[in-house]
């Protein structure tokens, strides 16, 4: 008997503890600094586990990584003989940058940790993805700068450089090419970056709109709730 009314006991104290959960929810004053830690945990969260598998796919690296006028060219690489040459740099360019945004994730954490929050309760109740577009307009230059060098460093690994300059010789010698930005590096690390934002606003969405993604206390308060 005894064994039988300690589950029925703890089933009936569940709706009260709920009570109580909900109570110190509804009785809590989001603070400016509750905020400001809250939207710098939403965009930690938003960097880990690195971007969909389709993010750095051939046709997404063509039509992200480069310029318009670029990409018109190696859509058309079968005309110039270098599709086999095209498959392989997408490919190899595409294990380049996925491993890039794992290392990348220190340079964002390095620079949302960083950033200045004047107003963070207007960013907590902007809903949407306003922290990662607060974070987009505070710090999209000093990320470009600090994810270029592991953009290098990834270059070098995979021999990219090269196939990049066979690539895009047919511009340069046109020269469409110096009136065109084809740092590599540069690019790359632009792709990365927005590869990284998109992920970012996603987490944010799924943070505002889903309890369950709401995995720390200081989430639940601060967006567990309309304000």
């Amino acid at each position: 008997m005894k064994k039988l009314f300690l589950p029925i006991l703890a089933l009936l104290m569940l709706p009260f503890a709920w009570s109580c959960s909900s109570s110190r929810l509804a009785n809590y004053t989001l603070t400016e600094q509750d905020a400001a830690d809250a939207i710098r945990q939403l965009l930690q969260f938003g960097t880990q586990g690195g971007v969909n598998g389709n993010a750095f796919d051939r046709q997404n690296i063509i039509n992200t990584v480069f310029p318009a006028q670029v990409a018109k060219v190696l859509n058309t690489a079968s005309d110039l003989g270098l599709s086999k040459d095209l498959d392989k740099f997408t490919t190899t360019l595409s294990t380049a940058a996925t491993a890039s945004v794992e290392r990348s994730v220190p340079v964002f954490a390095g620079a949302i940790t960083g950033m200045r929050l004047a107003d963070a309760i207007s960013l907590v109740k902007g809903g949407g993805s306003s922290a990662t577009e607060f974070l987009k307009t505070q710090t999209s230059s000093q990320l470009l700068t600090a994810l270029r060098p592991v953009m290098e460093t990834a270059l070098a690994e995979y021999k990219l450089n090269t196939m990049w300059d066979d690539l895009t010789k047919p511009l340069k010698n046109t020269g469409l090419g110096s009136r065109l930005n084809l740092d590599l590096s540069n690019l790359m690390a632009i792709a990365v970056r927005d590869a990284m934002f998109r992920k970012m606003a996603e987490k944010e969405a799924e943070i505002r709109t889903n309890a369950a993604a709401r995995t720390t206390p200081l989430l639940q308060r601060v967006f567990g709730r309309s304000w």
